[in-house]
């Protein structure tokens, strides 16, 4: 199946290029940090997670998502999602390699991931989050190029493969939440010291992917004549809608106990991410955009997906499920991370700022995901239209 990735027309090719190139800038950027050291980014000692680490946290959830089509599908037989399973399937494939690469980079000398498999320490989070990434990863590959093949050859899929489904679904729920545990177990960060950070990670998630979705299910509509179909598209609307009102309802807890509690671990970082925060004089408020631009974009989607007319019309379909999209990286991908680091425990206040050198790498990578999605996305929409003809 691998040639179908081979033919395209100019638009593919020329789409490819662009991602190629860029991909290529961040090859050199990386040896550049691979050479120096991570000196070359903008993390500290007190900032010891940046851009690479807050990407890969909401990767994480991008990948998950897509358990909110296998699960309806496989589990509860609704076949209305049959033509678009597979997306959510390739989709935890790109987003996880993507996760995988981030950490690369986060690491400065590669080698250093084999600490992991050569001291391994199973009272470590970092341990069972190798585990259940890579084992992620290994099922989607398996399940999805073994179904993909069936269909292709118009048979039903081997049953020994519906073991590995089935056993995808709880690892995909493992992913985000082994990921949030990371955090919650951190006693110094009082920010990330909650118990709702797990389901608010999930609800994220299973909002995110399906956005994604949604969105890329649009595009091949137009340019690759794929239709997932008016009740699907609808139904993984209804989905997100939902996963991402309850990840609003976890957001305002979160206001409520910093603020009428007094909490200042809480309070303060909170405040530091919505308004700024003063601090012998100066005031700190570098990622104040960026959590504003949140609340815009997110309302702004979740508006557009609500609203009869507009979840109708694919234009505004599409912006809607780009801007939730957005917003919720801006939210756990920027937010969520970078906020916890302020104020430090010793109450100072370090902010953070990527480097030229650390902003390519990330472009880099995000290219290298779309360029594995394309390709995966054009072998499937050929199997699609092999079984149609």
């Amino acid at each position: 199946m691998f040639e179908k990735a081979l033919k395209g027309n100019n638009n593919y090719w020329m789409w490819l290029g662009f991602l190629g190139t860029f991909m290529a800038i961040g090859a050199i950027c990386y040896i550049r940090q691979f050479n120096y050291g991570l000196g070359l980014t903008g993390m500290s000692r007190d900032v010891s997670w940046g851009l690479y680490i807050s990407n890969f946290t909401f990767l994480v959830g991008v990948a998950a998502g897509g358990v909110m089509l296998v699960l309806p599908y496989y589990v509860h037989n609704y076949k209305v999602f049959g033509r678009i399973t597979i997306l959510g399937e390739f989709l935890a494939i790109a987003a996880l390699t993507m996760c995988l690469m981030f950490i690369i980079a986060d690491l400065g000398q590669p080698i250093r991931a084999l600490n992991v498999l050569l001291h391994p320490t199973p009272n470590s989070m970092l341990f069972w989050d190798m585990i259940v990434l890579n084992g992620y990863l290994f099922l989607n590959i398996i399940c999805g190029w073994v179904i993909l093949t069936a269909e292709r050859k118009q048979v039903k899929p081997p049953k020994w493969v519906y073991i590995f489904v089935y056993i995808s679904i709880p690892f995909a729920i493992s992913i985000h939440t082994v990921t949030a545990m990371l955090y919650c177990g951190l006693p110094g960060r009082h920010f990330w010291l909650s118990a709702i950070i797990a389901p608010r990670f999930l609800a994220s998630a299973f909002a995110a992917g399906p956005a994604l979705i949604v969105f890329v299910s649009l595009i091949l509509k137009r340019v690759a004549h794929f239709d997932a179909g008016r009740e699907a598209t609808n139904k993984m609307v209804t989905i997100i809608l939902y996963a991402a009102l309850i990840n609003a309802f976890f957001v305002m807890l979160e206001f409520f106990v910093g603020y009428y509690s007094q909490i200042p671990g809480h309070m303060h970082t909170l405040q530091y991410l919505f308004f700024g925060l003063e601090h012998h004089g100066h005031v700190y408020n570098n990622l104040v955009p960026f959590m504003w631009g949140f609340v815009v974009l997110t309302l702004t989607g979740f508006t557009l997906l609500a609203i009869p007319y507009t979840r109708r019309n694919d234009f505004w379909l599409a912006i809607g499920s780009a801007a939730l999209f957005i917003g919720l990286w801006l939210d756990k991908g920027i937010g969520f991370v970078l906020g916890g680091f302020v104020p430090s425990p010793l109450e100072e206040i370090t902010e953070y700022y990527p480097t030229f050198n650390e902003i390519m790498i990330t472009i880099a990578v995000w290219c290298t995901g779309f360029f594995i999605l394309t390709v995966l996305y054009k072998i499937a929409v050929g199997v699609e239209h092999e079984v149609e003809a």
